[in-house]
């Protein structure tokens, strides 16, 4: 019996390819014939996935998975297949969230809610990686959805980080960390002004640091550059590293003070299980994903007023019986979400379908 994966873009280090190979190494251990199909990859993952183009026709007793978080041909190549299907979302951003920065982006928003409509009466089985993304499965049509959390490979985090990067940003500043892509959803923006209130009324010695790929989206990216200079925020104060390796990203990490999201829109936020693992206190706006994915833990607000938020970074940053109760709480989850039974939960879905 086959278990197959279709991703569409299969990258390292990505939530959603991590939880492919993941599942693929599980699917292998309990003798089942197991592949990840791919339109694109990652140099050197020629090894651990085969191009779409090769992918053999499954019989009606084969099972095939599509993880959807973009639009792409294999939607509706997926959707015909003989096999039992199911598909697991990763979520989809609202095209609104584009329209003032890219039409291209806003078409490719529009054209992924079109074709996950048409999946729902096409699958055997609908997996999401949190409540939020369950809900939306059953609001646009899903007949079943289940949640799924996603794979995390949490021995790669005890991995060496970059002594050189941890020295670069260990210093006086208190060290503000944002993790994920430069997209107008995370609203970097706002961040940007919490820095600047922070700044001129708590202490100039503060950095907000971005981790995360700033090529996706050049107009939203370069209206944060401006944004930043018309506060005389400097280079050392708010800090774009660009996509970076895993053992800077760790060093940051641990350079951090603090985690802070103002996001407003969320699947599922590995970065807030990346700063559980990092002993990280956790500061996020509530909403979408973010509760389910922080599950109590952490500090959710709903005021994004950024005096409010800049005095609570502070407190945060600077009271250590305070930090000591956040990082408790953030343990207390992090081991929930390690005992959740993922390969059990897979072979009763395989079974089922």
């Amino acid at each position: 019996m086959r278990v197959d994966q279709l991703v569409p873009a299969f990258h390292w280090g990505d939530a959603i390819g991590d939880t492919a190979f993941h599942m693929k190494r599980f699917f292998l251990s309990q003798g089942f014939q197991s592949e990840i199909y791919c339109l694109t990859r990652d140099r050197g993952l020629e090894e651990e996935s085969k191009i779409f183009s090769s992918f053999p026709k499954p019989s009606p007793s084969d099972v095939t998975i599509l993880h959807f978080a973009l639009p792409s041909p294999l939607t509706h190549a997926f959707a015909s297949l003989p096999s039992g299907k199911t598909m697991i979302y990763h979520n989809l951003t609202p095209h609104g969230f584009f329209k003032d920065f890219s039409q291209e982006m806003v078409r490719i928003s529009r054209i992924g809610r079109e074709e996950l409509v048409s999946l729902a009466p096409k699958v055997a089985l609908a997996l999401a990686d949190s409540e939020f993304n369950r809900q939306e499965l059953l609001n646009i049509g899903f007949k079943k959805a289940k949640i799924f959390p996603l794979f995390v490979d949490f021995k790669k985090y005890k991995k060496p980080m970059s002594r050189l990067m941890y020295n670069l940003f260990k210093d006086d500043r208190t060290n503000i960390l944002f993790v994920g892509r430069v997209a107008p959803n995370k609203r970097i923006d706002d961040l940007i002004k919490v820095i600047f209130y922070y700044k001129k009324y708590i202490s100039p010695l503060v950095r907000l640091i971005i981790v995360g790929k700033i090529a996706s989206l050049p107009k939203y990216y370069k209206s944060l550059v401006t944004l930043a200079d018309e506060f005389y925020l400097k280079p050392e104060e708010i800090c774009f590293t660009g996509h970076i390796s895993d053992e800077e990203m760790f060093a940051i990490y641990k350079a951090s003070n603090l985690f802070l999201s103002l996001s407003e829109h969320e699947g599922f936020g590995l970065p807030f299980i990346e700063s559980m693992i990092f002993d990280l206190p956790i500061i996020a706006y509530d909403c979408t994903a973010v509760p389910y994915t922080l599950g109590g833990a952490g500090v959710l607000i709903k005021n994004k007023r950024k005096d409010y938020v800049g005095e609570l970074v502070n407190i945060v940053a600077n009271d250590m019986k305070l930090r000591e109760g956040i990082i408790e709480g953030q343990r207390r989850r992090l081991k929930k979400f390690k005992e959740m039974e993922r390969e059990k939960f897979l072979l009763q879905m395989i079974n089922r379908i």
